[in-house]
């Protein structure tokens, strides 16, 4: 029954038939014959369908629904049970938003050291996109804008607050001011994320406050591609400090605070609000909560990355 259920989850996933059995790693037919198993089970129909998947009906939702809560239990019950006896192992799987991504480090580093025979993996997403993956058990847990968008049925720890920088060359407008306005950002000539990434929503939101329609030269979903453009000492752009600074500084770049208003949103981890959880998930909220210290107290410091302290400001209790 557990297969099937997961079959299931496969095809909301994939929206495909063959692409969902190839996920299983079972024919399309197995795929298939398992799926009409649970509709012969339950007495209705789930799926949607002709020569190609079409959907699933309201009662296939509402199947789907609980399809993901049980496997979600059956998987942290076996690593529950596989903890007790041989200590934490598996793999973990974090889904990133682009502008947290130098704080990874922070968390993976310390969970490594602690537990060793987890693997980890690191996937960058946009904010809309974690909790979908979180709900659809393809990532364990997330890191996210706490402050802007609808979560949904999560626990959140508050890591640090993100604020911003106009990032130009030398030479660049406003590349001597200490300090700059929304308004001045909103007159220079940009390359911003792509307006999928909530980054770029809080840009926009900020520019569109200062009189001005956004109108970047150059979009991209890459954070490196926007960095590089503006090494070229051609294109300035927005970034939060901590990337910034995790990047590295170049004598022909600037990164000046950008003020009136001094904007900054909450950056926490967030993982299914859920009881229990499982242990790999219990283990790295443990160590955001100790990061979060960190962060209130003497700031972050990972090896192979700069003490990230003064790009960093205290996240709200």
């Amino acid at each position: 029954m557990i297969d099937k259920l997961d079959y299931l989850l496969a095809l909301s996933r994939e929206q495909h038939f063959g692409r969902a059995a190839e996920a299983c790693s079972v024919s399309q037919q197995a795929l298939s014959a398992g799926i009409k198993y649970l509709e012969n089970r339950l007495g209705v129909q789930l799926v949607q369908r002709d020569s190609r998947f079409q959907g699933f009906t309201p009662e296939g939702e509402r199947v789907l629904a609980w399809a993901r809560r049980i496997i979600a239990d059956s998987r942290a019950m076996q690593q529950d049970v596989r903890t007790l006896r041989r200590g934490l192992s598996g793999h973990l799987r974090i889904a990133v938003i682009p502008t947290a991504l130098p704080m990874v480090a922070a968390l993976t580093t310390p969970y490594r050291e602690r537990h060793p025979d987890v693997r980890l993996t690191i996937e960058s997403t946009t904010s809309s996109d974690i909790f979908s993956h979180l709900k659809n058990l393809e990532a364990d847990a997330g890191i996210t804008y706490l402050d802007n968008e609808p979560l949904g049925h999560v626990t959140a720890i508050p890591m640090y607050r993100e604020h911003y920088r106009l990032v130009t060359a030398v030479g660049g407008p406003f590349y001597d001011r200490d300090v700059v306005t929304w308004a001045d950002v909103a007159r220079t000539p940009l390359c911003l994320l792509t307006p999928n990434m909530q980054n770029r929503r809080i840009v926009d939101e900020q520019i569109r406050k200062a009189g001005v329609e956004p109108t970047p030269a150059l979009e991209s979903n890459s954070m490196i591609v926007l960095l590089t453009h503006v090494h070229t000492l051609r294109w300035a752009s927005v970034m939060p400090a901590i990337l910034v600074d995790a990047l590295g500084s170049r004598d022909d770049i600037r990164a000046i605070p950008i003020m009136d208003p001094n904007i900054q949103h909450t950056i926490g981890l967030v993982a299914l609000d859920r009881d229990p959880s499982t242990p790999t998930v219990n283990a790295l909220m443990s160590i955001a909560r100790d990061v979060a210290r960190s962060v209130r107290g003497n700031g972050v410091a990972v090896p192979g990355l700069p003490n990230l302290r003064a790009s960093l400001e205290v996240p709200l209790n």
